[in-house]
């Protein structure tokens, strides 16, 4: 039931961690970002 068709793999969850953590993501605030191949999109 997860729209991608596969789990997650080691390491999928880098790219938006290292988002959050970079000047990159100073205007984002009192956001979830779920990183979950599209499952919360059902």
């Amino acid at each position: 039931m997860i729209p991608l068709a596969r789990y997650g793999k080691e390491g999928e969850l880098d790219t938006a961690a290292i988002f959050l953590a970079s000047p990159a993501s100073t205007y984002v605030n009192g956001c979830v970002l779920p990183v979950d191949g599209g499952y919360t999109s059902l």
